[in-house]
């Protein structure tokens, strides 16, 4: 049976999840309601996360997919998977055009040399326009660098929502088949060049983990067969050569992974009885062979520390709260995350680089949610030194915003070093283009949703290191601190909402040093949630007012991560997030200054 191997890339919700889904579904592969977004968090914020595999037949040609994340923070689910594949769908919406994330993903895609087929999405958008975007894609493509051949791109045109893809606009609108017949046509079969009879090269891109098999690899099988029960040689890049022996194999049917006796090459394969296997490795039968070509990843961009947890709820409500049992999970972390670095320095505190917020506190809200309790340091970018020029990264910005908030936008990221290279405007809506530090960038999303009140989009990748761009003063509130440990009351939290935003509600327990809200002048306030009205033995109509609360600034991982200063905490366990200064008494605050 002829194998065709492909990726679908996209910018973040553009529709790769729903387009995949379409073809499952008219393969016959899954039922209705099934989706590749599997899990938990991928359903709740609605993007992918991690890199999916699934499999359809079509005409009598596998076709072995990979779904991969649109959001630039897990670029490195996308990187690693390239390597593995023939060809990409790049799907664009027709209404957006090409974003920071499509220009990612094509410029690997074009590097590696493969042969992309555009899908113009989402077409039955209002203000869709499938001309423009794919003018902008041929654009794109001649910027990037891409040969003629590259340029010489099939265009299909699709509704992924609905199962629908048509060659011309003009055309009958049914079902995905004339997308299916271009992959077949254009994506070069997998198995044709490669020989089933040589020895075995095989190379994973993605592992996975199973309770009773343990550690299984996701690999790319470049020549020979793959069969359970097998004497391989696992070979570092570097060419350091270790021995082991396969369990089973599976291959992909659906979103299922099916045992088989053996896989070819050309096929993509799941391995078991390798526990040591890691991402980039090279699988071989014969010792000689050299290593296939690593696979490189981006650097990561900001750093934090994940510290044990010592504030004075400390072990309430998590499972595992030692340095140890953080540090086991971290290390399985580093398995199967790629784009994550852990520096394991102290006993006590760890330091972890990723690419970006939302990077972290992914692994932060899986860690909660298996019981850890943990707390970390504010995100910091990694700044870097090279020939004596201090270096820090750098990042596109793309904001589509209605024109009236479009000022305010630009005054705040202008005060964080952007600067606006691009303004272009289609009807009410104006799309900018601004290139800054990441510095500037860390906190500012909950400011963005406030300033266009909930209509803009922010999409942003990140560009490489550049020189320093100076001292930002991003901050403009400061902390309100709690002087007392108990329950906070309405009362006390009625007379202080006046003097910033708070993070608490009443009965909800506080300790001395834990930061409960936000002070609008910016400076530090010490202050008593607990307590509470005096009672006296007089009454008189006047002096009981009605207590009205404004509703509080709800703290999530991402948002702590957001709003804390350099001297705080942000205190993570499964059932609450708090911010907390680093050291809890005044006395103690005014040592550290010192």
């Amino acid at each position: 049976m002829e194998i065709r191997n492909i990726a679908i890339i996209a910018h973040v919700d553009h529709g790769k999840t729903a387009l995949t889904d379409a073809i499952l579904k008219q393969t016959g592969a899954v039922v209705e309601g099934t989706t590749m977004d599997s899990n938990a968090l991928e359903l709740e914020r609605g993007i992918t996360i991690y890199a999916k595999n699934a499999a359809v037949e079509y005409k009598g040609t596998k076709i072995n997919i990979v779904d991969t994340p649109g959001h630039a923070d897990f670029g490195s689910e996308v990187e690693r998977v390239l390597r593995s594949i023939d060809s990409v769908l790049l799907v664009v919406d027709a209404q957006e055009g090409p974003m920071p994330q499509t220009r990612f993903v094509l410029k690997k895609s074009l590097e590696l040399g493969l042969k992309p087929i555009v899908v113009l999405n989402k077409i039955d958008k209002p203000a869709a326009d499938p001309a423009r975007s794919e003018e902008q894609v041929l654009e794109l493509f001649l910027e990037l660098g891409a040969t003629d051949d590259q340029s010489n791109f099939p265009v299909i045109y699709s509704i992924g929502r609905e199962g629908i893809a048509i060659k011309n606009l003009t055309d009958e609108r049914k079902d995905l088949t004339p997308l299916l017949d271009t992959i077949l046509e254009k994506v070069p079969a997998a198995n044709a060049t490669a020989s089933a009879d040589a020895s075995l090269m095989l190379q994973p891109f993605n592992l996975a983990y199973d309770n009773f098999m343990g550690r299984l690899a996701v690999g790319r099988i470049y020549a020979g067969t793959v069969r359970p029960n097998q004497q391989v040689f696992i070979k570092k890049p570097n060419g350091e050569t270790r021995t082991g022996r396969t369990t089973k194999v599976f291959t992909f049917k659906g979103l299922e992974r099916i045992e088989a006796t053996e896989a070819s090459a050309g096929d993509i394969a799941l391995i078991a009885g390798l526990p040591d296997i890691y991402i980039g490795e090279t699988v071989t039968t014969e010792e000689g062979a050299a290593p296939l070509p690593a696979i490189a990843v981006d650097e990561p961009t900001i750093a934090l520390n994940f510290i044990v947890n010592n504030s004075p709820f400390a072990g309430r409500e998590g499972k595992y709260v030692t340095s140890r049992q953080i540090r086991d999970r971290l290390m399985k972390e580093l398995e199967v995350n790629v784009g994550l670095k852990i520096d394991f320095g102290t006993a006590e505190s760890f330091r972890v680089s990723g690419r970006g917020e939302l990077h972290v506190a992914v692994l932060l809200e899986n860690m909660r949610r298996e019981g850890y309790e943990l707390q970390v340091s504010q995100p910091q970018v990694i700044i870097r030194e090279e020939n004596g020029v201090k270096l820090e990264p750098f990042e596109e910005v793309i904001i589509d915003t209605p024109s009236e908030f479009q000022g305010a936008v630009i005054e705040k990221l202008g005060t964080r070093a952007f600067v606006l290279q691009n303004l272009t405007q289609h009807g009410n809506i104006v799309r900018l283009t601004l290139e800054g530090p990441t510095r500037g960038l860390l906190g500012y999303k909950n400011m963005f949703i406030i300033d266009t009140k909930g209509e803009g989009i922010l999409s942003s990748r990140v560009l490489g290191f550049k020189p320093y761009a100076g001292e930002i003063r991003k901050r403009i509130v400061g902390s309100m601190i709690s002087m007392a440990t108990g329950k906070a009351l309405g009362y006390s939290l009625w007379s202080l909402q006046d003097r910033g935003q708070l993070y608490i509600k009443p009965a909800m327990e506080v300790y001395e040093g834990m930061v409960i809200g936000n002070t609008s002048k910016g400076e530090e306030m010490m202050a008593n949630p607990t307590k509470g009205k005096n009672q006296s033995n007089v009454r008189s109509s006047g002096t009981d007012e009605a207590i009205i609360l404004v509703p509080i600034f709800d703290l999530s991982i991402e948002r702590g991560l957001e709003i804390m200063a350099d001297d705080e905490y942000l205190e993570i366990t499964p059932k609450s997030v708090r911010l907390r200064k680093q050291y809890l008494t005044e006395n103690e605050r005014s040592k550290a200054r010192r």
